[in-house]
């Protein structure tokens, strides 16, 4: 008895002993539990600009075409925008206009391409300076105008020299690409009498006789030159193939272009010269919801637009897309994309 009793302890040993050394086995093939990897660091999300109720649109002076077209958007987001009213504000247009929506003293701002591009890079006038602002929408190309009177004899762009010359109202997309242009052509504002008038300023002034040449970039036709057209002989000065070529050459954003012939009283031939597209701004961090239903409406009922001034033929979405300087806004993407259009990573912010 006593034997059976001890071998019945012998086996329940050498049981164990087995189950112990299985366990160990098991856990000596199992991988060790992966140590979790920690959070990835989140961005820190911007908060969105709570825009009033009565909104600004900076536009330019009277003379050009930024308030016609400012008014005709104004009227759009009034009509069509829900919970919105605008006006349109007189300024001295793009730098001051990028200033203004930086700060938050305007909603929308309408800007020359290449003041723009500066500012979001932080060069140029803008060095070390980069401004918060994204496209909204492209408007149509801006045709630089080197405008002078027939009987002063002045015949190409290197004659302005020892001339008073207006070179846009300070502060304006016109002074800032006429300081550009000049000096990719070797031309120094301390060979001629510099003037900064505003494009109605520039009118009066020559129709006065107290200016020689004024300087518009503008979509044309633009209300200024006209008046002044239609009481005097004007000319408005070409740029010679090596002239252009400097100019592109040294700033890509400007494009070779012309102004076409008949669009002004007195100029029937095209005239060659060069073009920057036009953008509206807002300020980066502007409420997604509402720049998308802004953009929507201006798309949806550009004919308006076009009723105001007929450069507007060209404020389609998909110049948008291939002439934009600089990234898009949020809610402009989300309307191109929702009408089946592609955004490149280029323009996204």
């Amino acid at each position: 008895m006593r034997k059976i009793r001890r071998q019945k302890r012998n086996l329940l040993w050498v049981v164990v002993m087995l189950a112990v050394l299985v366990l160990m086995l098991a856990a000596c093939g199992q991988k060790p539990a992966p140590t979790p990897a920690p959070p990835a660091p989140q961005t820190p999300t911007r908060p969105s600009i709570e825009w009033p109720s009565r909104m600004s649109i900076a536009t330019g002076g009277t003379g050009g075409t930024y308030f016609p077209y400012g008014g005709g958007m104004a009227n759009i987001i009034s009509e069509k925008v829900s919970g919105f009213t605008a006006t349109a504000e007189v300024t001295g247009a793009s730098v001051e206009n990028i200033r203004l929506v930086h700060s938050q003293d305007a909603e929308i701002a309408l800007i020359m391409g290449d003041v723009g591009y500066q500012a979001f890079h932080g060069e140029g006038r803008f060095e070390k300076d980069a401004q918060d602002i994204l496209i909204m929408f492209q408007m149509y190309p801006n045709i630089y105008h080197v405008v002078t009177l027939e009987d002063f004899g002045i015949n190409s762009i290197s004659d302005v020299k020892g001339k008073r010359v207006s070179i846009g109202a300070p502060g304006s997309g016109t002074e800032y690409k006429t300081s550009l242009v000049f000096d990719a052509l070797g031309i120094k504002y301390e060979e001629f009498t510099v003037e900064r008038l505003s494009f109605a300023e520039q009118t009066d002034a020559m129709k006065d006789r107290n200016l020689e040449v004024g300087i518009w970039s503008v979509g044309p036709p633009t209300s200024s030159i006209l008046n002044l057209a239609t009481t005097h002989k004007v000319k408005i000065l070409p740029f010679s193939d090596a002239e252009i070529k400097k100019v592109t050459a040294a700033h890509p954003f400007y494009t070779d272009s012309v102004v076409a012939g008949g669009l002004y009283p007195g100029v029937p031939n095209d005239v060659r010269t060069l073009a920057v597209w036009n953008s509206v701004i807002v300020h980066r961090d502007a409420p997604e919801e509402k720049v998308y239903q802004i953009v929507k409406a201006m798309f949806e009922n550009v004919q308006d637009l076009i009723d105001i001034h007929p450069v507007a033929e060209w404020t389609i979405p998909e110049n948008t897309l291939k002439y934009s300087t600089m990234a898009l806004h949020p809610g402009t993407i989300r309307y191109l994309e929702e009408i089946g259009l592609k955004v490149p990573d280029s323009l996204r912010p």
